[in-house]
């Protein structure tokens, strides 16, 4: 990974077995990290979710280099091994790891001044009602920014030849940067700050795929083939607009069973139709 000391600096510093060590998914979080960070606003004390964190390897990149506050919120991984990772990094006064679904998170309106999501807001932020969900934990002009694999462009269907191999139903939660910025304009709830693809995104999904999973022959043959035509990363920032009206969520309906008979007596007019 020498090749990319001068597109991602920070995490140059970084030690790649400590990175291989820290990986949970098909991106290098690290890299994509410092992509979305590199046009996001972040300044010491900053309260930051680190939505769908994985091993935390994000939330202590976030701590070390900004000096923000993070939690790291993950569903699948252990938060009591994301602990250890994180006091070993001496971040333990910093990022502090939760067991959380991205569904059913137990913070508190306007908690947080950036909510980011590295490679996981696919899995669950396509509903379309969950903006209105997570823009909640904002405070009012806060920062919404997700980063991780997507299109180039939307995909017409049947997807091109070369990806049919690779392809599984899940991949459809892929989407292109106009779809994200798309999807979330037409809410009202936020204001795009930026959209886009990384440089050479392609390579760079390449470049991890053949350090950290060298025998994923499928994913590194499709990528190999696509050169970017269709894969790639992409990143979209938002902030959350004072104005918007949130929809509060509905998490209970008060009970109201009332009795009748089931059928209509002969005396009684059936409901009108």
């Amino acid at each position: 990974m020498n090749n990319t000391a001068t597109q991602f600096p920070r995490t140059h510093k970084y030690n790649p077995k400590w990175i291989a060590a820290s990986a949970s998914g098909g991106a290098n979080s690290l890299w994509l990290a410092e992509w979305l960070t590199s046009a996001l606003h972040l300044e010491p004390g900053m309260r930051v979710l680190d939505l769908g964190c994985g091993r935390a390897a994000s939330s202590i990149f976030l701590a070390r280099e900004f000096g923000v506050q993070v939690w790291a919120a993950d569903l699948w991984f252990s938060p009591d091994e994301n602990r250890t990772r994180i006091h070993n990094a001496g971040e333990q006064d910093s990022v502090f790891p939760i067991h959380a679904d991205a569904r059913a998170l137990p913070f508190s309106p306007g908690f947080f001044d950036v909510i980011v999501a590295i490679d996981s807001f696919l899995y669950f932020g396509t509903d379309d009602l969950y903006l209105n969900y997570i823009a909640r934990f904002l405070k009012p002009t806060g920062t919404l920014a997700i980063a991780g694999a997507g299109f180039t462009r939307e995909l017409e269907y049947p997807v091109p030849q070369h990806l049919r191999k690779w392809w599984t139903p899940d991949m459809v939660c892929l989407h292109s940067a106009d779809w994200w910025s798309h999807h979330w304009k037409r809410t009202d709830i936020v204001d795009i700050d930026t959209a886009g693809t990384m440089p050479d995104g392609w390579q760079r999904w390449l470049d991890w795929q053949r350090f950290i999973a060298p025998d994923n022959t499928l994913e590194i043959e499709a990528l190999e083939a696509d050169r970017g035509d269709c894969l790639t990363y992409i990143r979209v920032i938002a902030h959350r607009r004072p104005e918007a009206l949130l929809s509060e969520p509905v998490t209970s309906v008060p009970p109201a069973c009332e009795h009748h008979p089931l059928l209509h007596s002969p005396a009684e007019a059936p409901v009108p139709k």
